[in-house]
């Protein structure tokens, strides 16, 4: 019940961002973030592959244009035992993303002024578990949707407290993910709505599920979700069991809600419309309280119970979600009212989505940047050893047509930095990305240009018997290099 968010894969999205240029030939019904079109064929074969090289057993997704659903897919088994496939029906744990609809339903609370955000918790209910630390009486709601509790994810990952819980640093003052945190002010609510946890999740369900169509969305099983739940499978695609089809009377705020892609496609658009809230409450809700501390310089942030993170193409709102054998992740753009969902009954729905944000960045398959990074590669090396080449020649020779090709190829840095600033400091637009590919063509004609002239400069010096064959056979892979990556690329 934890969601980690890979600096790496975080990493990849900023520098795939600053690499776009081309855009997909086929369009069907689906646009990227960029608003250029998609084709839902490559997105099912782009799924399918995936599926395959992560063993995922089955998934269900929507993609969200323009506030509405336009497409929708059910992949693979829920149960590969019987050879029951995933339909339009299952059921999958929602795990983690539990925790952005809980802080949604908190938020309207507020707003009926059942609740204080910056009220203390130990006011409502004082919490046994943690009574033997004062500093719990700081904690607010605040603080736990924005994991700034102090609390840890789950009690019961720390063995040598030996199932304690604790608070590991001032409440307020730092970001810590955590569970507890949610439960413990689960505990609140209910103890406000004068309920147990089965009409906790009631109460949601009227509040946010039953007004959008969201029949079999819940926190707390049901005899349909369990007649209609996927199994889960763990890593290597075995088996988890037996939980999978057990009735649960308990209400996990964090981690056990359950829906499928086409119901929770309907929270998601709501989330986009900015309803079922009032102005203030999304602006509070949706405003960053937690800097996320992280190896690169990005940005992650967290809200009230959505991670947070912008780029040139868009500020997101998204959560993932891990249970044993459910993964699972959404993200949304307002803005552009672009969103997507995916549910696995796997360990790597949250890489999944991952790579799925990637994807939907500009439509392309992710070996095509490794193409486009293998060609920038050969042509930066082409390129550079021309140049060491063009100044050893110039001590000796102040040859125009040697000054001008080194003019050239500082005309040449100059653009591509160019290129990058803009690319970096515009915003993303149907205009700026033909502003881009424009300029991305241009690179690559001064390349080509530039490889022209290196290709003719070999052959007269070779002529001339100024440079050794092993310097021509170097200079000719390179060119070689870049001519096969580029062609791959395009």
């Amino acid at each position: 019940m934890h969601f980690s968010y890979k600096p790496l894969t975080l990493l990849c999205i900023l520098l795939l961002g600053l690499l776009l240029s081309c855009q997909s030939k086929q369009g069907t019904n689906l646009q990227n973030l960029i608003g250029t079109k998609m084709s839902s064929a490559t997105l099912d074969k782009y799924l399918d592959d995936q599926m395959q090289a992560m063993n995922i057993p089955g998934l269900a997704v929507a993609v969200i244009n323009n506030g509405k659903v336009v497409y929708h897919r059910v992949k693979g088994y829920a149960d590969k035992e019987h050879k029951i496939k995933v339909d339009k029906q299952t059921i999958f744990e929602g795990a983690s993303m539990s925790k952005s609809v809980f802080a949604h339903f908190t938020m309207k609370l507020v707003e009926q002024g059942k609740l204080d955000l910056d009220k203390p918790l130990y006011r409502y209910l004082p919490y046994p578990d943690i009574a033997y630390d004062p500093r719990y009486k700081k904690i607010t709601a605040r603080m736990v949707l924005s994991h700034r509790s102090g609390f840890p994810n789950w009690r019961t990952d720390y063995k040598d407290k030996g199932g304690k819980l604790f608070i590991q640093f001032e409440p307020g003052t730092n970001y810590h993910y955590s569970g507890e945190g949610y439960q413990y002010l689960a505990m609140v609510l209910k103890q406000l709505l004068n309920t147990d946890w089965r009409g906790l999740d009631t109460k949601i369900r009227e509040e946010i599920m039953l007004p959008l169509g969201m029949e079999h969305t819940r926190f707390i099983q049901d005899s349909y979700n369990v007649q209609h739940k996927a199994k889960p499978y763990d890593r290597k695609g075995q088996l988890i069991d037996p939980k999978y089809k057990k009735p649960d009377s308990l209400f996990v705020a964090p981690a056990s809600i359950h829906s499928e892609p086409m119901e929770f496609s309907k929270w998601l658009i709501e989330m986009m419309n900015r309803r079922g809230l009032q102005k203030a409450s999304f602006g509070e809700m949706l405003k960053p309280h937690s800097k996320i501390p992280f190896p690169i310089p990005l940005e992650l942030q967290y809200t009230l119970g959505f991670f947070n993170y912008a780029f040139p193409f868009g500020n997101f709102y998204m959560h993932g979600g891990n249970n044993e054998g459910f993964t699972c992740m959404f993200a949304l753009e307002q803005d552009k009212k672009w969103g997507f969902v995916v549910f696995t009954n796997s360990e790597f729905g949250e890489d999944l989505g991952s790579l799925m944000q990637l994807y939907f960045i500009n439509g392309w398959r992710l070996n095509k940047y490794l193409w486009l990074a293998a060609f920038v590669v050969f042509a930066f090396l082409a390129l550079l050893i021309n140049g060491i080449m063009l100044l050893r020649k110039t001590k000796h020779r102040l040859v125009s047509k040697y000054l001008f090709r080194a003019g050239l190829m500082a005309l040449l840095a100059v653009f591509f930095f160019l290129f990058l600033s803009a690319y970096t400091s515009i915003h993303y637009s149907q205009a700026g990305h033909l502003l881009f590919q424009g300029m991305y063509y241009g690179l690559a004609i001064a390349i080509a240009i530039q490889l022209y002239f290196t290709t003719r400069q070999l052959i007269d010096l070779r002529k001339n018997q100024e440079i050794g064959w092993f310097k021509v056979i170097f200079q000719t892979l390179l060119i070689l290099g870049v001519l096969v990556t580029g062609v791959v690329f395009l």
